[in-house]
């Protein structure tokens, strides 16, 4: 008998790339054991109860992949024969729906659309045999996952618990214009210096998933208050009390009345209703100050000493535009003269352009924005009797 809700097993929680250090940050303090940690996520081993807690809590999590077997495969006929072995009447509901992806790197398979298919043939198979009726399946990753890991020789079946991406974080209802993906905003802000009780300052706000993930994070409010359906709740054994109970504590943990300065500007009336918009969704508008003007214009509460965090236009790595080079310096002139005391970051995909920001970063953050290489540069902008203390000595 299959108890993958009380059987622990190996769980792999993944993430986009350079995002596992904030990951790790995030599973420890809710208390879990990492046995392994490496570039794309952490490895764990639990339950698939366990599980739910980490679907509804982590911010910069992908998919929480739990194992159910692990098996050499040279030829798709020994991956069908080895799935086919698996109790799949134990786990999937035969007159259901079932989905499978797939990470596969075997010089015998072309496309990874073909694994897929002889994974999905031997569970459909399997259940046939077993109770004669075939389940439904196609790409909706909405009900239950399988997912495959098969590298050369080895192969690695999951049960995928998550389902839809955990890296988007449900209230983004409006994307707006190229949009930074809610994991890698909790990322940046998790690198920075801000103490989630200090000033947060996004000039350039976009479609405002900077301010929103930071309002989420300062209050406390975790990812799982904004969705309903998770993959784990499509395997048989699965108790809804667990869910609930679970959700009852992220609504328990939220921190109300708390006071709190975020202010999310941007130049275009249109961004900064779609920040609106979603915070609404978020249920944080009221934490927000929202300002349409010139981001030279935001205005920054003196004496803050919070952060002030740019995610500008990175243009094209080649052929870089004058009108952003300007808009680069002019960002650099902002935080020094406006912003003292403040921790001042850009993140940009463009090291030429972040030459023209004319200040010396203390640190440059490594991260992905897609497949784009990118930094989060850290400026500390002291004010003024700070610089005369060190001219002094």
């Amino acid at each position: 008998m299959m108890q993958v809700f009380h059987n622990k097993s190996k769980v792999i929680i993944t993430c986009n790339k350079r995002l596992s250090p904030y990951l790790q940050e995030e599973v420890k303090a809710l208390g879990y054991t990492i046995e392994r940690a490496f570039a794309t996520g952490v490895e764990l081993n639990i339950t698939v109860t366990e599980c739910i807690k980490l679907n509804l809590n982590l911010r910069c999590a992908s998919q929480i992949l739990y194992s159910i077997k692990n098996f050499k495969a040279v030829s798709p006929d020994d991956l069908y024969k080895e799935i086919k072995a698996i109790e799949w009447e134990e786990l999937i509901d035969f007159s259901g729906y079932f989905s499978v992806t797939s990470n596969v790197d075997n010089p015998n398979i072309t496309t990874p659309l073909f694994a897929n298919l002889k994974v999905k043939d031997a569970i459909v198979d399997r259940l046939k045999e077993k109770k004669g009726i075939r389940p439904n399946s196609g790409s909706d990753v909405n009900k239950a996952v399988v997912h495959l890991y098969w590298k050369d020789a080895e192969a690695n079946v999951f049960i995928d618990t998550s389902g839809e991406t955990l890296a988007k974080h449900g209230y983004r209802k409006i994307p707006g214009k190229a949009p930074m993906l809610e994991a890698l905003a909790a990322g940046v802000i998790y690198a920075t210096n801000w103490d989630k009780k200090s000033p947060f300052i996004n000039p350039m706000c976009g479609s405002g998933t900077l301010a929103i993930e930071a309002a989420l994070i300062a209050t406390n409010r975790a990812p799982g208050l904004y969705r309903m359906n998770y993959a784990f709740m499509h395997i048989l054994g699965y108790n809804e009390e667990v869910f609930f109970a679970e959700r009852r504590l992220l609504k328990e943990q939220v921190i109300k009345n708390i006071e709190l300065k975020i202010v999310a500007s941007d130049l275009s009336e249109d961004a900064v209703e779609v920040t609106r918009r979603n915070a609404k969704t978020a249920g944080v508008d009221g934490l927000i100050e929202f300002e349409v003007c010139d981001f030279e214009l935001t205005p920054v509460p003196e004496d803050g000493k919070g952060a002030v965090v740019f995610n500008p236009e990175y243009g094209e790595r080649l052929g870089v535009h004058s009108k952003l080079e300007l808009t680069y310096k002019r960002m650099g002139d902002f935080m020094k003269t406006k912003c003292k005391g403040y921790s001042g970051y850009i993140f940009t995909g463009n090291p030429d352009l972040a030459k023209k920001i004319g200040l010396k970063a203390a640190k440059k953050i490594e991260f992905y924005n897609g497949k784009l290489d990118c930094r989060l540069l850290e400026y500390e902008l002291y004010d003024g009797s700070r610089r005369i203390a060190k001219t002094e000595d």
